[in-house]
């Protein structure tokens, strides 16, 4: 049996690979793409994060650049293929899981694309959520004749020149991705609420110095939601300015669509050519729905700790445990909080994997 399958290669999936090695376990991680880098080549071209490089790295490995950079899409790639090189563990790439079961004595079953089934006694869950985003439902959606997509399809401006563009969204892919097409195309954003906007330097330092030293990162999401109010964007003053200079306008969001028109809150129509959505994800587990441990798509677990089934985890869900969960800066809080407990359920039946 295998003490454990990590289920997904990217951030989350390689700082789980790299725990279980510290726990003394020998996990096998199975990885749906090419490459165990998970869903950063899919991401937008000119996607910038918003932690600096030395706030932006994983145990074990530094982020090779300028400890005040701000990595692009392309440098998180390579550091994630030289975190995995450096990693000691049978990472078996594409090879998707298509299902999951508990097996008759102990442990999981689990499936894959390429006909094989694996026992375990744990699993990891890593998957994140990009390939489930989610598109809000609105009246005349399905009859507009215009273009609509979820921010995880856009690549680039190239195809929006000229158009009249919507992005309905407030956090920092909206905003990045409506003002680089702001330069191409005329582009409202479209909210519910204003626009949150934190400063990303405070006192000659960046935010997230601020965040680490002040231990904000690790505060559970609970103290997020009630004293912040929501989706926080990180910004030095670019995009604040853009929409006050009328580069960008923000307005409350549309109501509905009607064939190449969106109708406003005040009554007015408009016609649109784009309509971008950057409104989140959903967990990408579909795998687990055999074991029903899903409600509504979302895991039932405390922390991470699946509260279904023992020796089931999860790692990099948004706000698992702290603002940090799913960021490369703060996944490996996580990972030893779950890996703790997956060691533990695996050693109370050590006659199960030979121990």
């Amino acid at each position: 049996m295998i003490d454990a399958i990590v289920v997904g290669a990217g951030q989350s999936g390689l700082v789980a690979t790299r725990t279980l090695l510290d726990h003394h376990l020998t996990p096998v991680v199975l990885e749906a793409g090419s490459e165990p880098v998970g869903s950063w080549p899919h991401y937008y071209d000119s996607l910038t994060l918003f932690s600096p490089a030395q706030h932006s790295t994983m145990p074990g490995l530094s982020f090779p650049a300028d400890p005040d950079h701000y990595p692009l899409r392309d440098e998180v790639i390579d550091y994630l293929r030289h975190y995995a090189a450096g990693l000691d563990a049978d990472i078996r790439t594409n090879t998707a899981v298509a299902g999951v079961e508990t097996h008759p004595d102990t442990g999981f079953l689990v499936h894959t694309n390429t006909g094989q089934t694996l026992h375990t006694a744990g699993i990891v869950a890593a998957t994140g959520s990009f390939n489930n985003p989610h598109i809000p439902e609105l009246p005349g959606q399905h009859s507009f004749t215009g273009n609509t997509l979820h921010v995880a399809d856009y690549r680039n401006t190239e195809p929006y020149a000229g158009q009249r563009i919507i992005v309905v969204g407030a956090g920092n892919s909206a905003i990045q991705v409506a003002y680089e097409l702001a330069e191409v195309a005329t582009v409202t954003l479209a909210t519910h609420h204003p626009i949150n906007f934190l400063p990303q330097h405070r006192d000659g330092r960046d935010i997230h110095h601020w965040l680490v030293t002040t231990g904000f990162d690790q505060l559970p999401p609970e103290w997020l939601i009630r004293y912040v109010g929501g989706t926080l964007v990180l910004d030095t003053g670019t995009y604040r300015n853009a929409l006050d200079t009328g580069r960008l306008d923000r307005r409350p969001m549309f109501t509905s669509f009607d064939t190449d028109t969106i109708t406003w809150p005040d009554d007015t129509r408009e016609r649109v050519d784009t309509i971008i959505f950057a409104t989140g994800y959903r967990p990408n587990l579909s795998y687990l729905e055999q074991l029903d441990t899903l409600h509504d798509g979302y895991p039932l677990h405390s922390a991470g700790v699946s509260t279904t089934h023992p020796g089931l985890v999860y790692l990099g869900l948004e706000f698992q445990r702290s603002f940090s969960s799913n960021t490369l800066r703060g996944v490996h809080r996580d990972a030893e909080h779950v890996i703790t407990a997956l060691t533990a359920h695996i050693q109370r039946a050590p006659a199960a994997v030979g121990l």
